[in-house]
């Protein structure tokens, strides 16, 4: 299942919920500012990002400049604890599935998630419901 990690405010965040909806691809919207990020989550992030913290925390966020914090001189721990407690320090969208990432709104980049959609309308034609109006 896809998920997409956003902020209502955040423009990008509107344009990848709207372009997955064109496309009827299945997501799970988590809003970072009301879901409390767990440690797991975070740690899938960083685990499929190429370059770790650099990809999903954004150094120049308010918070960040505003307390000087240096994210690569904390340990993994920190770093979990901190973004859990500041959550806004994440760039935004991050949209996660079962083997990639992707930050960001990049028209491009995106459509390595249309194969989503295929597994998805697969999946439901085998669905038990005999009645299934899911449309794709």
């Amino acid at each position: 299942m896809i998920k997409i990690y956003l902020s209502p405010s955040c423009s990008s965040c509107r344009k990848v919920k709207a372009w997955f909806q064109q496309q009827k691809i299945p997501f799970v919207e988590i809003n970072i500012l009301k879901h409390e990020i767990t440690e797991e989550e975070l740690k899938d992030m960083l685990m499929k990002s190429l370059d770790g913290t650099d990809d999903i925390i954004s150094k120049r966020s308010k918070i960040i400049k505003e307390q000087n914090v240096d994210v690569d001189s904390m340990s993994v721990k920190e770093l979990l604890d901190f973004v859990r407690k500041n959550p806004t320090v994440l760039k935004r969208p991050i949209i996660v599935d079962d083997s990639k990432i992707q930050v960001g709104y990049n028209q491009d980049e995106i459509e390595i998630f249309e194969r989503a959609k295929k597994v998805a309308r697969e999946a439901c034609e085998e669905c038990p419901i005999a009645d299934c109006d899911h449309k794709f």
